[in-house]
């Protein structure tokens, strides 16, 4: 197996043993599949270091699983994690937050890290990974649609879905893609003064872990909407109402 092969099967593993209303579930399943989709564009000549591409994918997927393993065996996981962790089971958030809750960790941590592993284990400097983390970050955006589609609560509840368009149109995957790329060049430099290198990376993991905590507000339903199952709605996903939400997750 590739290096990405094997993330991918790590992934479908820990999908197969966590309920489905499980809030890392939510982030996995859609993780899972957009990896899958990368692993399939490898050979197809949408990028141009496919090499490269892999490293870098599978280092980044690498950091997820690391954090999920960390968590399993009741050792700390990184900060940026933890809100994700803790309220994967809050009858109060919804899916769509569990989704970019884990978007939010893994992309404004994991992947700035992930471009500095790949460029350790390739010996380049970050400029060498631009191509390859620009094309990797279109197929991120896949994540964002597919949450749009799948996740969003149709326009027939736009009451309740109010508070939640409010919560997650102030997180812009586009702007967390760009600070990722800021911060990794700033990491590549920061390594020659441990320290400040150690300084910076955990108010890094912090500061991302609060964003988390943020888009993980819980948002109670309303005493009339009837029965809840803990971390999923009270009502059928309509992936027909999609284009009402557009708005609710980038800005």
């Amino acid at each position: 197996m590739t290096s990405v092969d094997a993330v991918v099967a790590r992934m479908t593993a820990l999908s197969a043993r966590l309920p489905s209303h499980d809030g890392v579930a939510v982030f996995n399943a859609v993780y899972l599949s957009v990896t899958r989709e990368l692993n399939g564009r490898l050979g197809s000549g949408f990028f141009p270091h496919p090499g490269r591409t892999a490293e870098l994918g599978a280092r980044f997927a690498a950091r997820y699983l690391l954090a999920v393993e960390a968590e399993e065996a009741g050792s700390r996981p990184p900060d940026c994690w933890r809100p994700l962790f803790r309220l994967r089971h809050h009858r109060d958030v919804r899916p769509t937050q569990f989704a970019l809750a884990g978007i939010n960790a893994h992309v404004g941590h994991d992947l700035p890290l992930a471009v500095l592993d790949t460029c350790v284990a390739l010996g380049v400097e970050p400029p060498a990974l631009e191509t390859d983390f620009e094309r990797v970050g279109d197929v991120l955006e896949a994540i964002e649609e597919r949450v749009r589609e799948e996740l969003m609560p149709g326009p027939d509840l736009l009451e309740l879905a109010d508070p939640l368009t409010h919560l997650l149109g102030s997180w812009s995957l586009e702007r967390a893609r760009d600070a990722a790329w800021s911060t990794a060049g700033l990491l590549w430099r920061l390594r020659e003064l441990p320290a400040v290198y150690e300084e910076f990376a955990r108010r890094l993991d912090a500061g991302v872990g609060l964003v988390g905590r943020c888009l993980l507000t819980p948002l109670p339903y309303g005493p009339d909407r009837g029965p809840v199952v803990p971390g999923r709605l009270p009502y059928p996903i309509s992936r027909q109402s999609s284009g009402s939400s557009t708005g609710a997750i980038s800005s």
